[in-house]
């Protein structure tokens, strides 16, 4: 349609979107479908949150707030930072957005110049490279094998640096694939950043509280404090707090960076919502128990998806350390036959015909950067996440 921008042509919908939508309309004709391709966990938010909004509202705090964040949300931020992270951060150097996404998008339009280089490890979340594009920015995805547990490798990427590289994007736990860096691996890629001082660190922490195992979680500018003035430490409570409806992120930076996502988001969405917001100062600064709890079920969901999809053929599934996702190979699988007839020549040809012949709505590992593989959010109900791996090892099964 020539009324459209241009800009139309350089991004892709959402791949997780997609599938969620197919599973949804699947279902409304009737289909038995289970829907795996949702990054949201299944626990309602906790009540103390709940209720903190419902004060909200009833307090009248109902109008627009500074753009970037009330400063009770702000302060709740930096204390965070400071108590579970080791950071410290003003309030100048803290913004609040409408989700982790907008943060992320924020940064890019507000430092990308057209042709700027963005490192991102690959496999990767689905949006990176698109915000990445819309921003005028070119992105240089750098494969990481499931032989390095999915994680960027030092020399990797020391060689995918260029005198345009602007940004590298780290994400752990990561989304898709549930890999998560520990200190020393964290600390490897950082000096190798310390002698490249032209390129900043944005480092997405959604996944943060969702390790399994004693897995120590770490920040890059926790690990490295002489990278502290050119990292964007990115955060939120949609995971953790099951909050992903409320759509709150917040970042902490360098105040000229942070100063400038505010002047873009001032001329966007402006404030997040403000109910939300005191839902979010509840969240930071009111009990954690909970978390521990849901990672216990996460836990024993994960270990029962890994279990069950490395019994069915073709399927290879590592053990991720954090956030709910695995990302299961499914090489084995291609060129064989699925029950339609249909020779399966791609991970998108597995899993459109998974969804088809059994009714389980995953999503292909090319839409991450990475195949043939696939993933599934575990963040759904255990019954159904068991019915859903017996169905997939009766796919395999009947492959010929």
């Amino acid at each position: 349609m020539p009324f459209l921008s241009a800009a139309l042509d350089r991004v892709k919908p959402s791949a997780t979107i997609a599938v969620t939508d197919k599973a949804r309309q699947l279902k409304a004709a009737g289909r038995n479908v289970i829907g795996l391709g949702a990054g949201e966990p299944d626990f309602d938010t906790p009540a103390n949150i709940k209720l903190a909004a419902i004060h909200a509202i009833e307090a009248g705090k109902t109008k627009y707030t500074a753009v970037d964040g009330i400063p009770e949300l702000k302060e709740a931020i930096i204390a965070k930072f400071q108590r579970e992270n080791g950071l410290t951060y003003k309030p100048n150097q803290i913004t609040v957005g409408t989700g982790g996404k907008q943060v992320l998008y924020n940064a890019l339009m507000a430092t990308l110049n057209q042709g700027d280089e963005v490192i991102i490890p690959a496999p990767y979340w689905v949006s990176y490279p698109e915000m990445v594009a819309l921003a005028g920015g070119v992105s240089v995805p750098v494969v990481c094998t499931a032989e390095f547990g999915f994680k960027l490798q030092p020399a990797a990427l020391e060689a995918a640096i260029t005198p345009k590289t602007k940004w590298i994007i780290l994400c752990s736990p990561s989304n898709p694939t549930g890999s998560a860096y520990k200190r020393a691996e964290l600390k490897a890629l950082t000096d190798v950043l310390l002698k490249h001082p032209h390129v900043w660190v944005m480092t997405d922490d959604m996944y943060e509280h969702l390790v399994y195992d004693d897995f120590e979680f770490t920040t890059p500018a926790q690990v490295e404090p002489q990278l502290f003035d050119r990292t964007l430490t990115v955060n939120g409570v949609s995971k953790a707090y099951c909050m992903t409806g409320w759509r709150i992120g917040y970042a902490g930076g360098p105040q000229p960076l942070i100063s400038a996502m505010a002047t873009i988001q001032s001329q966007s969405t402006s404030n997040p919502s403000s109910i939300s917001q005191w839902a979010a100062v509840e969240a930071l600064n009111g009990t954690q128990e909970f978390i521990p709890a849901n990672n216990k079920v996460f836990k024993e969901r994960r270990d029962l998806v890994v279990a069950m999809l490395n019994q069915a053929t073709g399927i290879s599934c590592p053990r991720p350390e954090g956030a709910f996702y695995v990302y299961p190979s499914c090489a084995g699988t291609m060129g064989k036959t699925a029950p339609s007839g249909k020779k399966l020549a791609t991970d998108e040809d597995f899993v459109t015909e998974l969804l088809e012949t059994e009714g389980v709505a995953v999503v292909q590992g090319s839409a991450f950067g990475l195949g043939p593989a696939f993933r599934i959010s575990y963040a759904t109900k255990t019954s159904d996440l068991e019915e859903a791996c017996k169905r997939i090892q009766r796919f395999c099964g009947n492959l010929r």
